[in-house]
């Protein structure tokens, strides 16, 4: 096997500074040869590590190459990759994010803002604010708390409604204003038997203030009775019949407050 001397390097470089000197195969470097090359800081390499260098140099140019001649993901594509967030609720078509007309009807569903299902939310949150309105102005006229209590348990059971309706919950009371199911539907169609009234007194300012006060609330609860039929009406099927339901007896229990106070039961408080 042949000796590479210091000799023979300081011939062969005579003119030469090169960055990575190779030894030949078959070859081999004396010490004074290796010494001599790095006081130069010449990097030392075999002919073998000077193989395998190259086969990885190729391998990773094929692999840039590769990557290179793939189609390069836009915007779009990277979106399609995603997950949708939201769905239309009446296509089924699915969302990236929330369109501005659009708005959550109850957990990732959306509709558009004037839809009927939000304008009866809309009404439903109009009505809670005139029960409270409505409760102050009778409040501070020195009305009965009796019958600012029976307004806060019909606001109570608004509240409850429009809970159930956001999380798409059903929605049941037993009780309104002390009465069942039953009880208001019989109060309301006998209020002579229950209160000594006359039924289907037609309002009058005649009738004073609170009066006009309930039978306001009344209607507006029958207002909001029918966007509710609005908007959970599906041909002949409803799809909440709970909420419409109560919305009934809600106006049943209007009805009912309208006679305590013409009976004068508010006054005995």
């Amino acid at each position: 096997m042949k000796v590479i001397t210091e000799a023979i390097l300081r011939d062969e470089l005579r003119a030469l500074k090169p960055e990575t000197y190779v030894i030949p195969e078959g070859k081999i470097l004396s010490p004074a040869g290796r010494e001599y090359l790095q006081q130069l800081k010449i990097k030392i390499i075999t002919q073998k590590e000077l193989k395998n260098s190259k086969k990885e140099s190729k391998e990773v140019s094929e692999a840039v190459k590769e990557s290179d001649s793939k189609p390069k993901q836009s915007p779009e594509n990277l979106d399609m990759m995603k997950k949708p967030k939201y769905k239309d609720y009446e296509s089924g078509a699915f969302y990236y994010d929330k369109p501005e007309h659009m708005t959550q009807l109850y957990g990732n569903m959306l509709v558009t803002k004037n839809h009927e299902r939000i304008y009866f939310r809309g009404r439903l949150d109009a009505l809670e604010a005139e029960f409270v309105l409505k409760q102050t102005v009778l409040k501070e006229d020195g009305a009965s708390q009796g019958l600012i209590d029976d307004l806060e348990d019909i606001l109570n059971s608004l509240r409850e409604m429009m809970r159930c309706d956001v999380l798409n919950l059903p929605y049941r009371r037993d009780y309104m204003i002390g009465l069942n199911h039953a009880e208001l539907r019989e109060h309301s169609h006998n209020p002579q038997k229950f209160y000594n009234i006359e039924q289907m007194i037609l309002p009058s300012y005649t009738l004073g203030k609170t009066y006009a006060i309930i039978n306001f609330l009344r209607t507006k609860v029958r207002e909001t009775e029918v966007a509710a039929v609005t908007a959970f009406s599906k041909g002949v099927k409803c799809e909440r019949p709970d909420i419409v339901e109560e919305l009934n007896r809600m106006s049943s229990a209007m009805h009912i407050i309208m006679c305590k106070h013409m009976a004068g039961e508010y006054g005995k408080d």
